[in-house]
């Protein structure tokens, strides 16, 4: 199931220099001795609105993700990303319970630069990022989430992509559904109505069980990767973090 569930590529092909955008490039170290590979970029406004950790999706590695980056640092947002262990140039081999130690190292140094405020950090996850993201957030919760295009538990994900894989063969892994119901942060749930891999129903269903201050964006004719792609959510995540960070600072 590993192989289904996490297909990284070694080979890093892109860099956020593609789009002028300077990053410092880091080694993590994660509780059980794991290195993993990470960026970290500014925003580029003169206020930046908060502190991103991205969590990325199954396949790939962070090279993949430079344009989202871009996008990111342009509206506001300083932003850190790491390679799970076994992606790019991450060392190990992936799995649920690593994937989970490897966020937790990645928020410790987000934290870690001193400029960046405990009170103004996002958690952002797409696709199996979003489930990597809401485990994190249940034991460290952030000042906001967002959660793009993701599933509610790996069972139900597999089943829609591989329908042929008989159900006891699947593990009852990533249960973000039943975590998310404990998590009470503002948290942003954007989905594509037309996503050919994790049906619109998915998105729904989390953002139904989130219990706190919560937003649904379905994206009409959007597919599984359509969001990043287009440049308008990036402008829709930035308003909606501002408003959302302000609110809670005025409590």
């Amino acid at each position: 199931m590993n192989a289904l569930t996490f297909q990284p590529q070694r080979r890093i092909t892109l860099t956020p220099a593609r789009y002028g955008l300077p990053h410092e490039d880091l080694t993590l170290t994660t509780g059980d001795g794991a290195r993993l590979h990470a960026w970290f970029v500014r925003a580029t406004t003169d206020e930046p609105i908060g502190h991103i950790l991205y969590a990325h999706g199954n396949g790939g590695n962070i090279g993949d993700r430079s344009p989202i980056l871009a996008l990111l640092s342009a509206v506001g947002f300083d932003v850190l990303t790491f390679d799970y262990r076994g992606y790019g140039r991450s060392s190990g081999r992936p799995g649920e319970h690593g994937l989970y130690r490897d966020a937790r190292a990645a928020r410790a140094t987000l934290l870690a630069y001193p400029h960046v405020d405990p009170e103004r950090v996002l958690y952002l996850g797409k696709s199996l990022g979003g489930a990597v993201t809401v485990e994190l957030a249940t034991e460290f919760p952030p000042a906001a989430m967002i959660l793009m295009s993701t599933f509610t538990t790996l069972r139900d994900a597999a089943r829609s992509i591989y329908p042929f894989l008989p159900k006891s063969l699947i593990p009852n892994a990533f249960p973000s559904l039943q975590r998310i119901r404990d998590i009470r942060v503002p948290t942003l749930v954007m989905h594509g109505d037309a996503d050919e891999l994790l049906p619109v129903r998915m998105g729904r269903a989390l953002y139904e069980a989130a219990p706190g201050p919560k937003q649904w964006r379905c994206y009409p004719g959007g597919h599984h990767n359509d969001l990043v792609l287009d440049p308008v959510w990036a402008p829709t995540v930035a308003a909606w973090a501002r408003a959302a960070l302000d609110s809670a600072g005025s409590e």
